[in-house]
């Protein structure tokens, strides 16, 4: 059973593979948990995150840059 980390004390980074300009779809990280990469909106810092495994992030990364999520 996997549990979702505490983020109140998450300290968040937005992506280098998020976009510069206003308006560009963002997102941020938080490197604070081992084995996991908690990821949010930019834009809506207080709505859901979305946790993933080590091992899920490559392979999400690789699905945002080739558009096929």
């Amino acid at each position: 059973m996997r549990v979702t980390p505490d983020l109140s004390t998450a300290r968040w980074r937005k992506s280098s593979f998020s976009g510069n300009q206003a308006g560009d779809e963002c997102v941020e990280v938080s490197d604070d948990f081992p084995g996991t990469v908690p990821v949010r909106d930019s834009k809506d810092t207080t709505g859901p995150v979305l946790v993933l495994g080590e091992t899920a992030w490559q392979p999400f990364i690789n699905g945002l840059k080739e558009g096929s999520l």
